[in-house]
């Protein structure tokens, strides 16, 4: 992009107000020019795709899509297409699959207007940009998730596997099977697990086994171990 011509800005948006707006908002500034504008995530990718702009401003949440996965998508295919992504939503899980996706920022709806401009450009720069509170709920996220780690790899191999096999949505009577332990146990020590994690119920255990796994697989310990006694080498839990 030669340095006196304007960044290139499509918007995504499926609220024709927001995206109309946003647009009108960008139209003030001679450094931006807005190439197109859609409230479709198919339509959208269609076009930036076409028009090759410097940056697509998306929304998270899309009718028939999200703006997540249109920069996935764009990316793969040109990635020197910067993307933000603008939401209603502080949601760190959001923020998280967004960075994966390869965008640059992500900002909230309530941010004000030149602050959204700024934010274009230096995203169309090279630079990243999170909104604060975003920042705050992922760093507190990522707090957890450390604590819970710490806690993961102080349990004995075989709660370790009661802790997977409850990611894996099985029910206590069919961990009890799979490690050929009695089921009043495995509701023992599910419920210890549950206590000494601070989560309510199994549904929260499988969300955080989940997390874990994607965020530091490498220091989570196997869940395997040593194999549980009375069960055979070839049956143990991996």
């Amino acid at each position: 992009m030669p340095a006196d011509s304007p960044i290139r800005v499509y918007i995504v948006d499926d609220h024709e107000v927001v995206r109309r707006g946003v647009a009108s908002l960008l139209a003030t500034d001679p450094e931006l020019e807005v190439v197109g504008q859609s409230g479709s995530a198919t339509v959208a990718l269609r076009e930036i795709l076409q028009l090759r702009p410097d940056i697509a401003v998306l929304d998270a949440n899309l009718a028939d899509g999200s703006g997540v996965d249109i920069c996935r998508e764009m990316r793969s295919v040109d990635p020197d297409i910067k993307a933000l992504i603008l939401t209603s939503y502080d949601d760190p899980d959001a923020i998280s699959a967004a960075i994966l996706a390869g965008a640059s920022g992500y900002v909230l709806k309530k941010i004000e207007g030149n602050s959204l401009i700024n934010g274009i450009k230096l995203v169309a720069g090279g630079h990243s940009l999170i909104d604060p509170a975003v920042a705050h709920r992922v760093v507190e996220q990522m707090e957890m998730q450390r604590r819970s780690l710490d806690i993961i790899c102080e349990l004995t191999p075989q709660q370790r596997k009661i802790f997977f096999l409850i990611a894996e949505g099985m029910t206590n009577r069919q961990i009890a099977e799979k490690l050929y332990l009695a089921e009043k146990t495995v509701k023992n020590h599910v419920t210890g697990l549950l206590a000494r994690l601070g989560l309510q119920h199994r549904t929260q255990a499988a969300l955080l086994a989940v997390r874990l796994r994607g965020a530091d697989a490498g220091s989570l310990p196997a869940a395997d171990g040593p194999a549980v006694p009375g069960l055979a080498p070839d049956r143990r839990v991996g």
